[in-house]
C-alpha cells in the first residue's frame, strides 16, 4: 500500500510540475491523463481495486493546485518535529486527536518562521510545555515512515523542557506524557526509524544527523529492506 501511494504522488507530483511548465495542448492532455492514473492508483491503495469513485475528485484538487512556471514545482512539504526530553531523560510524546495515534509533537513549517521557531511555537500551543531548541536530529521522509499520505520531508530537533505545563488543544491532542524506551504507549508511529536516533540523543550521545537510507535501486528500491 505504501508503494502505490508513493507512485500515486510521485506521478502525480511529475504531472503538475509538467502542466506548470508546458505551453503544449498536447502535453496539457496528456499530463491530465497521468493525474487520472495516479488518482486511480491512490484510490486504489486507499480503498481497493473495486472501488473509484473519488478519483474523479482526486484529479480537480490536484488541478487546483498547479502553478506557473516555478511556483508549479511540486515539492514535498515541510514539517518539524519535537523530541522534548525532560530533566529525568524522559521524553514527550503526544496523541493525536485525529487519528489517535502516538508520536512527538509535528507541526507544519509556517512562512515567516525559522524551523526551530516553529518547533518551539507547536510544542507550546499543542501542549502547553516550553522548550528551547538544542540542535537538529534527523530528517525523515514522512511517506516513508508511515505518519503520512501526502510527501513531507519532517526536520527533527531535540529540544529541552523549560517550564509550562500540560495545556492540550483539543482540537490537536487527546492525550500527553513522558515516556521512556521501557513504558512506551500504542499505537506508536515509525518508532522503528526514529526511536533509537531519539533516545541516543536524549542520553546525550552526539550521533550525525539521522536521515533515511538510498534504497538500491533508487524508485524502486524495497523500503522495508533498506531502512
Amino acid at each position: 500500500m505504501k508503494t502505490l501511494l508513493r507512485w500515486a504522488e510521485s506521478l502525480s507530483a511529475i504531472a503538475r510540475t509538467g502542466l506548470g511548465f508546458t505551453e503544449s495542448l498536447y502535453e496539457q492532455e496528456r499530463f491530465e491523463e497521468i493525474l487520472r492514473v495516479a488518482a486511480d492508483i491512490k484510490v486504489a491503495a486507499d480503498h481497493g481495486f473495486e472501488s473509484d469513485d473519488e478519483a474523479h475528485g482526486i484529479v480537480v484538487d490536484w488541478l487546483a493546485q498547479v502553478g506557473k512556471g516555478v511556483p508549479g514545482y511540486v515539492t514535498p512539504k515541510v514539517a518539524v518535529g519535537a523530541a522534548v526530553r525532560n530533566d529525568r531523560g524522559e521524553l514527550l510524546l503526544m496523541q493525536r486527536a485525529d487519528s489517535g495515534v502516538w508520536l512527538y509533537p509535528t507541526g507544519w513549517c509556517d512562512p515567516g518562521y525559522s524551523a526551530a521557531e516553529v518547533v518551539v511555537k507547536e510544542v507550546h500551543e499543542e501542549i502547553g510545555i516550553e522548550v528551547e531548541t538544542i540542535r537538529l536530529i534527523g530528517v525523515l521522509d514522512g511517506l516513508r515512515m508511515g505518519m503520512t499520505r501526502i510527501p513531507l520531508y519532517s526536520l527533527l530537533f531535540l529540544c529541552q523542557a523549560t517550564g509550562g505545563a500540560f495545556n492540550l488543544h483539543p482540537l490537536e491532542c487527546s492525550d500527553a506524557g513522558w515516556f521512556t524506551p521501557e513504558n512506551l504507549p500504542s499505537p506508536l508511529v515509525g518508532y522503528e526509524r526514529w526511536g533509537d536516533t531519539v533516545f541516543a540523543a536524549i542520553r546525550g550521545e552526539e550521533r550525525p544527523v539521522y536521515y533515511d537510507s538510498v534504497r538500491s535501486p533508487v524508485w524502486r528500491g524495497d523500503p522495508e529492506a533498506s531502512a
